[in-house]
């Protein structure tokens, strides 16, 4: 324990002992217990369980060790590099990420009429719905029957992208497996038709599945079960920020040794004469009825709303050793993370907070603002949103906005909400793989007080070796990831 203890002398100038360091002092010294991977006395230790271990047995101390100093003075996080190396994805435009990725680099609108129900007396009556899709293909039938639509999105999703990823899920490696798929509203859907049961029949005819169907951590929860990932189960819910702060606290979990892998994403299915019937009285939505597929149109002169869309993406995050170790396909790093609020309104946006958002994500991935080539924006197609991230980005990047492309893939996909940041991500790390950006389509007459380059109606082949992704939620939450080419 001596030998130990002299570590932890925190003068100025006295560098701060690693958590490596550490355990293989306490390794060697015998100074702690040996735990199996379920923390049972007398085995083997897994690094991870030691890691815990030796934050019982030295408290905070061990979390301010896993601290490194930044070059300000600040507290960073100790390196350990997070890759991405499995995708899935169901979207208005494609049930799977490589039919999807197509019909975003070939511009197809996945806006129509409403399908779900009827909306003739509603006065938004389009949505971008996912199409053909079968939910009995990735759960049994009874949990189709009882689980939300946004689960079903957001399970397929999951399972997707554990496949693309050729993760073996090992009775050893489950502890280190966690879940963080989110949503930003939940299952809508279920109360709603519950509430008539109620309603209509009495309380005896609510289902006892009612709760476990609707509420948001469910995929993260059944996917869990359906794959054994024992590791950290969470569920994010920050309005259209959800996938994105989803993906970057799964980050953190693993770079803090929380986790090795994490299943991270958003999922939504609200596609409901609820919602739309909420965000129309709002006068949030395009109410371009007689002509849907221009409907989604950021940056646009004439936009007038977004449209509602559905669907899930999911990432499979990972340490970057564990990944290299088993031969992993690796799509790309993350590197940076952002998250600010607004503390402005509960709806309408400000330009500080996005503006602090993206600056953050930069210093975390110790970036200049001309280090990224591409930003997948927010980009909603309503006319306060746009014009707004438009000023933050020039706010953050300056001149050198006229070298980037900053597109919005929501003119083909419309609004995920919650989902949102998830597909985008998957879009943006595809544009990364391939170096291309998709286009942004339905850019007829763009707006002057949104001058970018937005690829406009045209995939661009482009050099991306950092690419942003921002998402903004009601409430003012503000997400941004950056991803960068992976190098080794």
């Amino acid at each position: 324990m001596k030998l130990v203890k002299k570590y932890f002398h925190f003068s100025l100038g006295v560098s701060l002992l690693k958590k490596s360091e550490l355990m293989r002092h306490c390794t060697i010294m015998g100074s702690i217990p040996s735990f199996s991977a379920d923390g049972e006395k007398g085995k083997p230790a897994r690094p991870h369980t030691l890691l815990r271990a030796v934050d019982h047995f030295f408290g905070n101390w061990a979390q301010i060790v896993s601290l490194g100093l930044g070059s300000e003075g600040k507290h960073t996080m100790q390196e350990r590099r997070v890759v991405i190396t499995g995708l899935g994805m169901i979207s208005p435009i494609g049930n799977d990420v490589a039919t999807s990725w197509q019909s975003a680099l070939a511009g197809v609108s996945g806006v129509d009429k409403i399908t779900h129900f009827d909306a003739s007396e509603f006065g938004c009556q389009i949505a971008a719905e996912v199409k053909d899709f079968d939910a009995a293909q990735y759960l049994g039938v009874k949990e189709v029957r009882r689980f939300d639509r946004f689960v079903h999105f957001g399970v397929a999703a999951g399972l997707m992208a554990l496949e693309d990823s050729g993760l073996e899920i090992t009775d050893e490696l489950a502890p280190e497996v966690g879940c963080a798929i989110g949503s930003g509203i939940g299952g809508l859907p279920v109360i709603c038709t519950n509430h008539d049961a109620y309603r209509d029949r009495g309380p005896r005819r609510i289902s006892p599945f009612m709760i476990p169907g609707c509420i948001v951590n469910m995929a993260s929860g059944q996917l869990a079960i359906m794959k054994n990932l024992r590791g950290p189960n969470i569920a994010h819910s920050t309005a259209c920020s959800t996938g994105l702060h989803a993906i970057g606290e799964a980050m953190h979990m693993i770079k803090r040794g929380d986790a090795t892998v994490m299943i991270a994403g958003g999922a939504e299915a609200t596609v409901h004469p609820l919602a739309i019937g909420a965000f129309d009285a709002m006068h949030a939505l395009s109410r371009r009825n007689d002509d849907p597929k221009t409907a989604s149109r950021p940056f646009d002169q004439d936009r007038d709303g977004f449209v509602m869309g559905e669907g899930a993406g999911v990432l499979v995050l990972e340490e970057l050793e564990h990944a290299l170790a088993r031969g992993a396909k690796i799509y790309a790093e993350i590197v940076g993370y952002g998250l600010t609020g607004d503390a402005y309104h509960i709806t309408t946006p400000s330009t500080d907070g996005p503006t602090r958002c993206m600056r953050s994500a930069l210093r975390h991935a110790n970036l200049k603002p001309e280090d990224i080539d591409y930003l997948n924006a927010h980009g909603t197609s309503t006319p306060l949103g746009d014009a707004n991230e438009v000023r933050a980005i020039r706010e953050v990047f300056g001149e050198h906005v006229k070298n980037m492309v900053v597109n919005s893939t929501k003119s083909m996909t419309g609004h995920l909400l919650g989902g949102a940041g998830g597909i985008e991500s998957i879009f943006t790390v595809k544009a990364i793989e391939e170096q291309i950006s998709p286009p942004t389509i339905n850019v007829f007459n763009q707006d002057p007080e949104c001058d970018i380059d937005c690829a406009a109606n045209k995939a661009r082949p482009m050099t991306i070796r950092y690419a942003m992704k921002n998402s903004f939620g009601f409430g003012g939450t503000n997400s941004t990831v950056i991803y960068k080419r992976y190098e080794a």
